[in-house]
Parts: structure tokens; C-alpha cells; sequence
């Protein structure tokens, strides 16, 4: 099973993942300096990662203000989740506020839409 983060803190490691896969793009141009064209490519590529990035801090930032602050019931910390089913994003302890899911197995697809419906069903 592979290791599952708070939802916000993996948007929030994506997001700065693209400020420094923009700035190797960019630093990658610089090998090309006699070739103008192709050293204006990897600038402008660059910075378009660098502009994504901060268009996913800024959708990020709007999702967190509307989450859910909760504390924590293993670590006692406010932590915020977005979703059914959410990791702390402190001690990573599986967390849910829908009544059906609690004692069940964490899973992150109790958050995808055709797995809410079956749940309720049941």
C-alpha cells in the first residue's frame, strides 16, 4: 500500500514541484545560448510552469479556506479536510466525519463519486 498524504499538502508539494521543474527548464535554455531561438523556448516553457504553479497555490489556497477544520483525535491538532475521507496532515491518521465510514478500512476511493453512491445504499 503506498503511503497516502492530507490532500491539501499534496496539491500544496505539487505546486511547488512545478517552481522547480521550471527553473531547471529555464537553467536547461541557458545551454543554448548561441541558439537564440531554441534559449527563448526554454525561458518562456519555464516560466509557464512557474505561472502554473501559481495558479494551483491560488486554487489551493481558495479549497483550504473552505475547508473543514478539525481536530485530530491521535495527535490533537487542527488539521483541515477536504473530502469524506482525509489524512492528518499532521500524524497522518485516517479521518472521516461520514457516520457509514467509520471502522471501515481507510480508503481514498470512499471520495470519488460512484463510490459515494454505494456507499449511502448500503
Amino acid at each position: 500500500m503506498k503511503p497516502y498524504k492530507n490532500k491539501i499538502n499534496r496539491i500544496r508539494s505539487f505546486a511547488l514541484s512545478l517552481i522547480f521543474i521550471g527553473v531547471v527548464i529555464m537553467y536547461l535554455g541557458i545551454f543554448f545560448r548561441n541558439n537564440e531561438i531554441i534559449m527563448l523556448i526554454f525561458m518562456v516553457l519555464g516560466m509557464i510552469a512557474i505561472l502554473g504553479s501559481v495558479v494551483v497555490y491560488a486554487w489551493i489556497g481558495s479549497l483550504s479556506t473552505r475547508a473543514l477544520q478539525i481536530i485530530c483525535p491521535n495527535c490533537g491538532k487542527q488539521t483541515k479536510m477536504l473530502g469524506r475521507v482525509d489524512m492528518c496532515g499532521h500524524c497522518r491518521e485516517p479521518l472521516t466525519m461520514d457516520p457509514s465510514l467509520e471502522g471501515k478500512e481507510f480508503d481514498v476511493a470512499y471520495n470519488k463519486p460512484s463510490v459515494r453512491k454505494e456507499t449511502t445504499k448500503k
